[in-house]
């Protein structure tokens, strides 16, 4: 029986509230988001680029407290003459002679109703084919590189953000890409799209909208040897958003800017699990994969693959800081992207995805097939052993060849020169391996940049096939809302673009309450029993770091009815 203060819709449990009513989630009470420029706003994704954009380069300085200085003073002296443009958007940075950490130095910055942001490249693959490995290469004859790319990127606040509550579309990507430009490429734009923008958003993912980005006001980026602290300012007077407004909110924001950095704990979070309950039940994960099983199976062919999802709700004796859990992912992430989205006063959306969906520079193209799952071998021999049995697996290669054929057909329809290097190999992450293959391709205009996006997520690893068929059977039978989790995370460049999945990821409120998301491919041949031991698999890197202990916990099976932080 649903609670009398809530609504049933499209089998998810939404709380009802009117407009004028407080956010409620979960414990916490979330005030209206902070002043900042919507970029997005109707009309916007026609108004062509914006008049101004520049980056404005400082004398370096030896440690981040003098950066701070230098750029107060700097957006200072810009306030005393304002550019004349009505549109615009400027980028000012200081080099800093030490590498300092990313993820510290966010830490330190305790303003909670700003967004945060923080994105690590993963560390380029071995086997990456030809066409993307020329990434100094921009597709014009021109191989010098313009810029030195950041190992981790940290930003607060909000200089331009970009949301919308319909799917998005081309119109929106228009719209972020009239802020950026190929001559600034470090002004970015870092976010995420939802899963499935047509289905109804839960109150947990109701910030976040159908897709959420953010051009940070003061960002971070860290360096192989050096660092960097940037500030960004953005205005355009069509949007009521004119250079008063912009620089009142910058200036607010850099006096609120801590110049150190915090340490952070990267080998456990002192937390232990109290309770932990799944969605759906193992019962009903049982029936929906049966369900899926049967379709597949049946004359129609309707479906050929489907992946189901979990969401696991873990109830800790402590709040966890959202940053603490991020870098302690990244500790055993060198082949992974670490990712945080936050908009204000916002559930913190983070994972640690091995996969990438894209990578665009210039015309150049990479994008990956990951499928298949074992978890690693205790010794190097049993690792071995159950990489071959992977290699080996019937059902683990009808899955994988799906994803990978699927991705190579629709990067043929956008690209030329196509090329797929390795066909079939084994990715090897700290606790699990997966079938991987790599792909390259070239553009053959960097406008098709939107295409290559629409074309690929959701790619057949996190959905199915076919596609529209295997989504649809997701609305009918999966009993959460994904919201961002398996959706395209990453950022917009002028010059460059990259996105991961958003897979082996968490969603985190400021109460005791942490969404842990899960999912698994269904093909002929599946065990639904099988595949819940690889949602616990794919979920034990956040289990291990929560100071899981089976015997201490509260274990319940919930009942369907949502997912409330």
């Amino acid at each position: 029986m649903a609670p009398s203060s809530s609504l049933y819709s499209s089998g998810r449990l939404l709380p009802s509230r009117t407009a004028s009513t407080p956010k409620l989630v979960g414990r916490w009470l979330r005030p209206t988001c902070s002043l900042a420029m919507n970029g997005c706003a109707a009309g916007a994704g026609d108004r062509g680029v914006v008049s101004l954009q520049e980056t404005r380069v400082l004398p370096a300085a030896s440690a981040p407290q003098e950066a701070v200085g230098q750029l107060r003073a700097a957006v200072a002296a810009l306030n005393a003459e304002p550019p004349a443009s009505s549109c615009g958007i400027i980028r000012i940075e200081v080099p800093i002679r030490q590498r300092g950490d990313a993820i510290e130095w966010l830490h330190a910055q305790r303003q909670s109703s700003l967004p945060r942001c923080f994105f690590s490249a993963r560390a380029p693959l071995s086997d990456t084919p030809a066409i993307a490995a020329a990434v100094t290469n921009n597709g014009n004859g021109c191989h010098k590189e313009q810029w030195e790319q950041p190992v981790s990127v940290a930003g607060v606040g909000s200089a331009v953000f970009f949301r919308g509550t319909d799917p998005f579309s081309l119109r929106d990507w228009r719209a972020i890409k009239r802020f950026l430009s190929r001559d600034c490429p470090l002004i970015r734009a870092y976010g995420a799209i939802r899963f499935d923008a047509t289905s109804d958003a839960s109150v947990e993912w109701e910030d976040y909208g159908a897709f959420y980005f953010v051009v940070p006001q003061v960002e971070f980026n860290e360096l192989e040897e050096s660092s960097v602290l940037a500030t960004t300012i953005a205005w355009d007077d069509s949007l009521s958003w004119t250079w008063r407004s912009a620089v009142e909110e910058l200036q607010s924001t850099l006096h609120k800017i801590s110049p150190s950095s915090v340490k952070v704990n990267r080998s456990t979070i002192q937390t232990a699990i109290i309770n932990l309950n799944h969605v759906p039940t193992k019962a009903s994960w049982d029936l929906a994969v049966t369900k899926a099983l049967q379709m597949i199976k049946g004359r129609q062919k309707d479906l050929v693959k489907v992946v189901l999802a979990r969401c696991s709700r873990y109830i800790t004796d402590t709040c966890i800081d959202p940053l603490e859990l991020l870098a302690c992912l990244k500790v055993e992430g060198q082949n992974a992207y670490q990712f945080c989205i936050q908009p204000p006063d916002a559930p913190a959306f983070v994972g640690n995805s091995p996969e990438q969906l894209f990578h665009r520079k210039y015309l150049n193209i990479s994008s990956e097939a990951l499928a298949g799952t074992r978890a690693r071998g205790k010794t190097r021999a049993d690792d071995f052993e159950i990489g071959q049995d992977l290699l080996l697996s019937i059902k683990e290669d009808t899955e994988f060849t799906i994803v990978r054929d699927s991705i190579k057909k629709k990067l043929e329809m956008i690209c030329d020169e196509v090329v797929v290097n390795p066909s079939k190999a084994l990715r090897k992450l700290p606790r699990v391996q997966h079938l991987s293959a790599q792909l390259a391709a070239r553009l053959r205009n960097e406008n098709d940049e939107f295409d290559i996006l629409n074309a690929l997520h959701p790619s057949p690893a996190v959905c199915g096939l076919p596609t529209e068929e295997a989504r649809q059977f997701i609305r009918d039978y999966e009993i959460f809302d994904r919201g961002m989790y398996a959706g395209p995370v990453g950022w917009f460049g002028g010059a460059e673009s990259e996105f991961a999945v958003g897979i082996r990821s968490a969603l985190l409120g400021k109460g005791h309450s942490t969404l842990v998301y899960a999912g698994a491919g269904i093909v002929e041949g599946t065990n639904p029993s099988f595949e819940w031991d690889e949602l616990d698999l794919k979920a034990s890197q956040f289990a291990k770091l929560l100071q899981y202990q089976e015997q201490h916990i509260c274990y319940q099976e919930a009942r369907n009815m949502g997912t409330l932080i």
